[in-house]
């Protein structure tokens, strides 16, 4: 298992299978899926199915979600980090979108922002990428909050896949300005 981050409060690392009970009891919660169209998952396979999804993701594309894990308690607390999206958004494909899921016992701790944060540094440092993008539900204030606290600009409303979306961009050249500032 490959630790990506270290921040003040959480690790980042690869999503492993031991992870699925934690996925299965934040995928399977109404209240985390009120926003993502009220699909929440009903069998610990479809966890599991998850799970190998993202790990065929870090196979394709040598980057997926991570897990983030609280360092104190060494709990999975949800999962953020890139994706690699090939399908077309916002006349965009080919593109890494960067994203976050919490267990609800870990909402409003700002592990959403932190995440995103350590994220786009490795996106922009590490990675060399020229731009990252985001969708959040636009009822959704946790998520969008959490996006615009960590540099992305909303550009531009949305819908996808149903769902009314408030689309977000940050570029490499504005995520440096915002290291100096």
């Amino acid at each position: 298992m490959k630790t990506y981050i270290e921040t003040g409060r959480i690790l980042l690392r690869e999503i492993e299978l031991e992870d699925a009970l934690a996925m299965f009891e934040m995928d399977s919660d109404p209240e985390v899926h009120i926003f993502l169209g009220k699909s929440p998952i009903q069998h610990i396979e479809e966890a599991i199915a998850n799970i190998q999804f993202i790990r065929q993701q870090y196979r394709d594309y040598g980057i997926g979600r991570w897990a983030i894990v609280d360092k104190e308690t060494n709990e999975f607390a949800g999962w953020g980090g890139l994706k690699f999206r090939t399908d077309p958004v916002n006349g965009h494909s080919n593109y890494y979108d960067i994203g976050y899921r919490l267990l609800r016992r870990f909402w409003g701790q700002g592990l959403a922002t932190e995440s995103a944060k350590a994220t786009l540094t490795y996106a922009f440092g590490t990675l060399k990428l020229d731009a990252v993008y985001a969708m959040a539900h636009v009822e959704n204030l946790g998520s969008r909050n959490a996006l615009l606290k960590s540099g992305l600009k909303i550009t531009a409303q949305i819908e996808n896949e149903g769902i009314p979306c408030d689309w977000f961009e940050i570029k490499k050249e504005e995520w440096s300005l915002n290291l100096i500032h």
